[in-house]
């Protein structure tokens, strides 16, 4: 059964095709620049890399140049179109109303339009990417994937904001948590590299980039996260301010005179790690730090001390503690950022092989603490189309 796995953005189209349930990888691409008159397709078969170069005006020419990539005679993995069995979308938000991947048909699609309100950047074209899809292989059952399914499991009293609960009645304001599949997936595959049952673990993931969460998750369920209603509470992210006191965003409102709209430039694109250190990128950050930069060092001793925090938090929540995962950019990559949050964490028994920590990079898969640690400390690449895929099987063999 050939899989296609579809992430559309406002601008880009990520996609892989794989055949299952071998989950073996055929192609992936990236189309990007959607939109614009210099638009670019890269395409990979294997060691085989294809470019195309052209004006990308809208995601239903991104698919048309995907589907001539999969069937070209010198570059494709496929004869035709109707090798493809189904397709699966990634959807940021599906608000409260899934808890699973389902089959998407008009009222899902209703549903993704009506939660596009608290996704405005992602909802919107991950549902041109389905329309797209639907346009050029209507036959083709196509599966929606939500960010925010895998922390429908949270108990209201971790989900619930101390707020009028009329706000949450009339406008779901509550926490829904991203990242979901992420976390799903590197939850499933720790239990695997631990051999022991999901169901039996708790675990702390977390997600490092650009974007970051961090997630508390128990016998395979998620019970609380960092992200919120929105995507910008929790850790520091590379622009967007993690944690802060609501009576900032009100004061500096008025103190700059601020409308809404510049407050959210504010918060989502010129605060976290860009704020602090004028540098959004921790390879930035890190390499401005060792050189003794003071706000690029502060930029990352705040961000290690937040992540910290919130795996001693989620281990106070669950009780207990089997695991923590690394995942993401950052997560995977960043060795030294590993070791600023493990440092003090001994008292939940935690022990780091430091040799094992500085040699977990490239995105290979790793267990960075000692023989003797109670908790094991691994370092997982996120896979998260994979999981897409592995759900589109799921789900449209039980339609």
């Amino acid at each position: 059964m050939y899989v296609l796995v579809l992430n559309s953005g406002s601008s880009s189209l990520k996609y892989r095709v794989y055949e299952m349930p071998s989950e073996k990888l055929l192609a992936k691409g990236l189309v990007e620049r959607i939109g614009l008159d210099e638009g670019r397709l890269i395409h990979q078969n294997g060691g085989d890399k294809h470019v195309v170069e052209q004006a990308i005006p809208d995601h239903g020419v991104a698919i048309e140049l995907v589907v001539a990539a999969l069937t070209d005679a010198g570059h494709g993995v496929i004869g035709s179109l109707d090798e493809i069995e189904a397709a699966g979308h990634r959807v940021v938000h599906g608000g409260d109303s899934f808890a699973q991947s389902v089959l998407i048909d008009g009222d899902v699609i209703r549903a993704i339009e009506e939660n596009s309100e608290m996704a405005p950047l992602h909802n919107p074209p991950n549902l041109s990417g389905i329309y797209a899809c639907q346009a050029k292989m209507p036959n083709v059952p196509n599966v929606a994937v939500f960010d925010t399914a895998f922390h429908q499991t949270m108990p209201d009293y971790a989900y619930t904001y101390a707020i009028p609960y009329k706000f949450y009645e009339e406008y779901k304001i509550r926490r829904y948590g991203f990242h979901g599949t992420s976390h799903r997936y590197v939850a499933h595959r720790a239990a695997e590299l631990i051999e022991r049952p999901l169901k039996h673990l708790e675990m702390v993931t977390c997600h490092l980039g650009n974007g970051s969460s961090i997630c508390a998750v128990k016998y395979g369920k998620s019970i609380d996260t960092s992200l919120g209603f929105g995507t910008v509470t929790g850790i520091p992210m590379g622009t967007r301010t993690g944690d802060i006191d609501p009576c900032v965003i009100t004061y500096l409102q008025r103190k700059l005179d601020l409308n809404k709209e510049e407050m959210d430039e504010l918060i989502y694109k010129q605060s976290g790690l860009k704020g602090l250190s004028g540098y959004s990128d921790m390879r930035d950050v890190e390499e401005h730090a060792l050189a003794e930069e003071k706000h690029s060092m502060l930029a990352m001793r705040i961000m290690a001390y937040s992540t910290r925090k919130y795996i001693g938090a989620y281990a106070a929540a669950m009780g207990f503690i089997d695991a923590i995962v690394f995942t993401a950019g950052i997560g995977e990559n960043d060795p030294l950022l590993r070791s600023m949050v493990l440092n003090d964490l001994e008292f939940l028994g935690v022990q780091v092989d430091e040799l094992a920590n500085q040699a977990a990079v490239r995105g290979k898969e790793a267990e960075i603490s000692t023989p003797g640690s109670r908790v094991k400390v691994l370092v997982i690449p996120t896979n998260e189309e994979l999981m897409i895929a592995r759900d589109t099987v799921e789900v449209t063999l039980l339609r």
